[in-house]
């Protein structure tokens, strides 16, 4: 038993904590935001949606979206663990053991997540719908780009600092500790196989963002990020890669808007630029498997106790 451990709750009710917390809390932070927004923007309910799409409200936005974000991702995650353990931080994976050498792999991880995405999201193109669920998938797709847009407007160096901090690094703290520091390790307690704990968070992470077409992306995404925290036990390297994820999709956004060019520019080029390019999807795998061998190595050497993996446990389930 773990010294710090404050009850004993099985893992079954461990997760119907954490998805009972992120559902309740979900539902009230949509209602609070929405009848916040109609008071700052002097606008009824019924039209907040609009009123939200417009680039002048782009700063209430934003920390409208940063407060969503942290009531409903952080706050379940952070009830769990204060039920479970007296060091709920501790639990969640907030730990101070880090080395140069990880950090250096977690950023070539990074760009290599990049071309990932780029070409999963490739692939994500050629999967086919039916006609009426293809309608709905872009309806999604269309609301999504256009939050993104109005929140990733940026006319000086002020915004892009402010969108770097609202876009890229507040929804990668939220959202690792929700996924990885809650779901994944009740997963890995529940099912006891890494590979299946850490597909599973990755397919619900995913399927949270309510974009078809950005599904598999988000799911290669996940599972890196699944792994990175599997090996190291500290979710300050997550949270570290995921922003810089993030912060690489800002910059290009922050360039577009200094050349003038509409946001939603970057789609189109994304979607539009590079066919095939999903064949690098093995190429940028292999790549992946011989950087997680090396921060594998680095986490057992400076953290033996807290990685729990054996020498000789191989990189692929």
């Amino acid at each position: 038993m773990n010294i710090h451990q404050r009850t004993q709750l099985n893992y079954v009710s461990q997760f119907a904590i954490l998805a009972g917390a992120l559902g309740i809390l979900m539902v009230i932070g949509a209602a609070v935001a929405g009848f916040v927004a109609s008071s700052v923007l002097h606008v009824p309910i019924k039209d907040v949606e609009i009123a939200m799409k417009n680039p002048a409200n782009g700063d209430f936005v934003r920390w409208l979206n940063v407060s969503y974000s942290a009531f409903s991702f952080f706050l379940p995650a952070f009830i769990l663990a204060v039920i479970i353990s007296r060091k709920p931080f501790a639990q969640l994976g907030f730990n101070d053991v880090i080395s140069g050498k990880q950090m250096f792999l977690v950023i070539l991880m990074a760009l290599a997540a990049m071309i990932l995405s780029e070409a999963l999201g490739e692939l994500n193109q050629l999967i086919p719908l039916p006609a009426k669920w293809l309608a709905k998938a872009k309806a999604f797709e269309k609301e999504y780009s256009d939050t993104v847009a109005v929140m990733a407007t940026m006319k000086d160096v002020k915004g892009y600092l402010l969108s770097l901090f609202v876009i890229a690094l507040c929804p990668a703290i939220f959202e690792e500790v929700l996924f990885r520091g809650g779901f994944q390790q009740v997963f890995l307690g529940w099912f006891q196989k890494p590979w299946v704990a850490i597909a599973v968070t990755s397919i619900i992470f995913s399927a949270i963002h309510f974009s078809f077409f950005g599904f598999l992306p988000r799911a290669g995404l996940s599972i890196i990020l699944g792994y990175v925290f599997y090996y190291s036990k500290n979710i300050w390297l997550n949270i570290a890669l995921h922003f810089l994820n993030n912060a690489i999709i800002v910059t290009i956004f922050y360039r577009f808007s200094l050349s003038g060019k509409p946001i939603e520019d970057v789609e189109k080029i994304s979607k539009g630029s590079m066919p095939g390019f999903y064949i690098w999807i093995p190429f940028t795998v292999f790549i992946l498997i011989s950087l997680f061998k090396r921060f594998q190595k680095e986490s057992e050497r400076i953290r033996p106790v807290a990685s729990n993996i054996s020498p000789d446990e191989t990189i692929l389930p």
